[in-house]
Order: C-alpha cells, then sequence, then structure tokens
C-alpha cells in the first residue's frame, strides 16, 4: 500500500544536543524505536490498559513492571514485545505534559515510519499472526481449561484468531457462551431452542396475525436481504437471504426500541459466514446452504441471533430513533482527525465537507461495505476483543482508516471528497493494509485515551 501520510520527519527539526528538550528527544526516539520492534513481524498486542498514579516515575525500573501503572500484560506476547510495550505506555504518559507537545507532534508525524516498518515484515496475504503456531498454541490452552480467562481470551483475539477457532472464540467473547465449559452445551441448546420458539411465534405465521408496523417491516427487510454483501456470490443464495431474513425480522421483532434499521442487515454477516464455517469447508464462495441438514441451519440462524443481540447491547442508542449514539460518535471522530491531521481537517472544513456525510454510514455498518469482504471476519476479531470498549475505539479505527488517504484527500475538491469517500480505493487490500490501519488506531488511542488533555479544545 502506497504511503499516503502527510507527516514528514525532518532533519533540520531536531534540537540541538544542546537544547533543554533534548533528553526528551532521546527519549522519544528510544520509544520510537521500540514501537517499530514491537511492529517487527506482528501486529500490535492486545490492548493496554492504563490508571495513572500520582507518584512519579522511577525510570531505574525499566526492565520490570513500573509499580507507577496498573496493567493488564499482554497474553499473546511475552518477554520483549511486553517490554517494547511497557515503553510506550511510560512515553504517553510523559507527553502528556504540556511542556512535551513537540514530542506529541513528532510521534504523530513519524507513523509513516511505522507503517513502513509493519508494511515491510508482514509479508504474507493470509494474516499469518493469526495463524503461527506459537499462538494457536496459546488459544488452545486458554480454550482447553475448565473455565476460559476472558481477559487472557481478548488479548490474544485482538491480534486475530486462527479461523477454525473463531466460531467458538466469537461465542465466548460476545457472552453468547458461558466460560465454564461444563456448562456450555446445555447453555447453546437451550438458547438454540428458544431462537427457534421465537421464529414460530413471530416470523412463521401469516400477515393476518402481524400488525401494519410489523408488516411493512417485513418487507423493507425483505428489501434489504437481496442487497447484503451484493459483490459476494454467496450472499446471493436465496436460502441464506431467507436465513438474513428470519434473523432480522425476529430480532426487530424483539427489539422494538430500535425495530429495524437498514444496515443492520450487514451486522449479522460477519457471524453467518463463521458459523458457517462449523459445517462447510473450502471458501464460502462455493458454499451452497443447502447441503446444510434444517438442524444445522437452525443452529447456525439461533447463533447468529443471540451474537447479533450480544454486539447491538453495547450499542443500542447507534439504532434508536435519531440514531443519537452514532451522531455522538461522528463528532468524537471530527475532533480527533482534527487533533490528529489538522491539514485535511481544515481542508475538509474548507470545503463544506460534514463528515456525517461519509463516517454516518461507517459507524452504521461497521465498515463492512468500506472493504473487501474477505477481511471483515478479522477485523472483527479486534471489535469483539474490544468488548465494552467497542463504541469509543472505532473512532480511532475510523480516524486511521480515514487518514489512510491523508494526501489525497487535500488535493479534492467536495464533489471529488465525496465521491472518493464512498467509493474508496480498498478493492485489493490484503490483511497487510489492515493491520497496517488497526496498529496506527492502537498507537493513537494509546496516546489520546490516556491524555484527554490533548483533545480538549
Amino acid at each position: 500500500m502506497k504511503n499516503n501520510s502527510n507527516y514528514h520527519y525532518r532533519e533540520e527539526d531536531q534540537p540541538n544536543k544542546g537544547s533543554p528538550i533534548s533528553s526528551l528527544d532521546s527519549r522519544f526516539n528510544q520509544t520510537l524505536r521500540n514501537v517499530q520492534g514491537l511492529l517487527k513481524g506482528r501486529s500490535i498486542p492486545g490492548k493496554v490498559l492504563l490508571t495513572r498514579r500520582s507518584d512519579p516515575i522511577d525510570d531505574s525500573t525499566l526492565p520490570e513492571l513500573s509499580p507507577n501503572y496498573e496493567r493488564s500484560s499482554s497474553y499473546n506476547d511475552a518477554g520483549t514485545s511486553d517490554h517494547m510495550a511497557k515503553a510506550v505506555e511510560e512515553e504517553v504518559q510523559r507527553t502528556s505534559n504540556p511542556n512535551s507537545n513537540s514530542n506529541v507532534n513528532k510521534l504523530k508525524s513519524s507513523t509513516s515510519n511505522i507503517e513502513n516498518t509493519s508494511r515491510e515484515v508482514q509479508k504474507s496475504p493470509m494474516g499469518a499472526r493469526a495463524t503461527d503456531s506459537a499462538r494457536v498454541m496459546k488459544f488452545t490452552k486458554v480454550l482447553s481449561g475448565t473455565t476460559v480467562i476472558l481477559e487472557k481470551l481478548r488479548e490474544l483475539a485482538w491480534s486475530g484468531i486462527p479461523p477454525y477457532m473463531r466460531p467458538t472464540v466469537w461465542r465466548l467473547l460476545l457472552g453468547y457462551a458461558p466460560p465454564n465449559s461444563d456448562r456450555r452445551e446445555g447453555v447453546l441448546r437451550r438458547k438454540r431452542i428458544e431462537y427457534l420458539d421465537c421464529v414460530s411465534q413471530y416470523y412463521d405465521i401469516p400477515d393476518t396475525e402481524r400488525s401494519d408496523d410489523e408488516i411493512n417491516m417485513l418487507r423493507q427487510i425483505s428489501v434489504d436481504c437481496p442487497r447484503t454483501v451484493p459483490d459476494v456470490a454467496f450472499f446471493q443464495q436465496e436460502q441464506v437471504q431467507k436465513s438474513l431474513e428470519r434473523v432480522l425480522y425476529t430480532w426487530a421483532i424483539r427489539h422494538p426500541a430500535s425495530g429495524y434499521v437498514q444496515g443492520i442487515n450487514d451486522l449479522v454477516t460477519p457471524f453467518l459466514v463463521v458459523f458457517l464455517s462449523e459445517y462447510l469447508e473450502g471458501s464460502s464462495e462455493n458454499w451452497s446452504i443447502s447441503d446444510l441438514s434444517p438442524e444445522k441451519l437452525s443452529n447456525v440462524e439461533a447463533d447468529c441471533y443471540w451474537c447479533l443481540s450480544k454486539l447491538l447491547d453495547g450499542m443500542q442508542d447507534h439504532y434508536t430513533f435519531a440514531q443519537p449514539g452514532i451522531q455522538r460518535l461522528v463528532f468524537k471522530l471530527k475532533e480527533l482527525v482534527r487533533r490528529i491531521d489538522e491539514p485535511v481537517s481544515k481542508h475538509m472544513e474548507e470545503q463544506g465537507l460534514e463528515f456525517l456525510q461519509f463516517a454516518f454510514r461507517w459507524f452504521n455498518c461497521l465498515l463492512i461495505r468500506e472493504i473487501p469482504f474477505h477481511l471483515v471476519t478479522r477485523l472483527w476479531d479486534t471489535y469483539l476483543a474490544e468488548g465494552d470498549a467497542l463504541p469509543d475505539f472505532l473512532v480511532y479505527i475510523f480516524a486511521s482508516f480515514l487518514l489512510t488517504w491523508s494526501d489525497q484527500l487535500q488535493k479534492l475538491d467536495f464533489q471529488e471528497l465525496v465521491m472518493f469517500l464512498q467509493h474508496l480505493p480498498t478493492q485489493n487490500w490484503t490483511h497487510q493494509e489492515l493491520e497496517t490501519v488497526l496498529s496506527r488506531a492502537y498507537m493513537w488511542h494509546s496516546m489520546f485515551n490516556s491524555s484527554p488533555s490533548h483533545l480538549a479544545n
């Protein structure tokens, strides 16, 4: 992927060795090298949780976990990567000092250098990190316990899940399947029966037993299902569209506060592909849902229904009247982009382009319509690993996604901006580009989320 960042770290911007901030520059440069090392051959690990304390940092404790931070250590990277991540955390705290703003700017402007390092070492188009043997062993160890420790599972899943483990992991991350392995089979059986009862009660009835609003809602769903992921042949199968329709209508009837909203149909598709992969082999392009027994198809639909419910429970106001949750996140995105890349923000404002004109769809469909579908499940590994923090972290992912094209955006007028952002050039993207977006989002979240003063007016 072409590096489109408009940031350049120039040697003439560096202070002289005798300047008052030379020590800050030295620490910054060391941090940059650590970050590049962290990215070398891997994607960013599970998110780091920080609690800032008032007592000062003791640099002599650097090789060990500093007592000045309460940190959830990353389970998927040990030793060196934890040490590097720790160095990033401590540098982020230092940059929260108003006197360190020049270092913040240089860390932002060096994003392109970090991306280049990441890009050079991520050669596999198949997302090799999710499937390397060491990580598979770690997943196996976590999942084989009598009770799964969800925090460890989240930290592993953030960087990608081996495809054959994804159905089990997603159920656990969403809280649909219980962590206790002894209870899991019984809970899933009961929930699948409950879904069948709901379909029988709400869907498998004549229109004469529905209200006018329910008839109109079912009609809208039946119109939207054939439009769902139109560039993937699998979703054009009539039986697939019927499955989508049953899941969506049943969910909407049982969630009257929002009902059905266009865009929710997109959110079912990753679940459908992942849970079907337990029964169908090979590429989804070659799947035929008619190969499944009615019982297996019913289980897949039930899992989609309950996982969709769990996902949307954490973002209910995204789909209620006027969708205030999405509007709030779009505002946060606009502010974050202004702080990270003021030239882009200023140019878009001068052209009269509102973030709602393009970002609303991003939040509504969680980028499913913006990237190739074969990358969606990898993206959703990170989404689901975020748990309750997902809505806020989406802002950082979408800022990283938008600023992939920083240079191009500044050259476009209003009409060109609208067309470009509605048809982004991602059709040839691989895991490499997606990992760069996620890595950059993680970096910015580490900088800004733990230093909210950087986002204050």
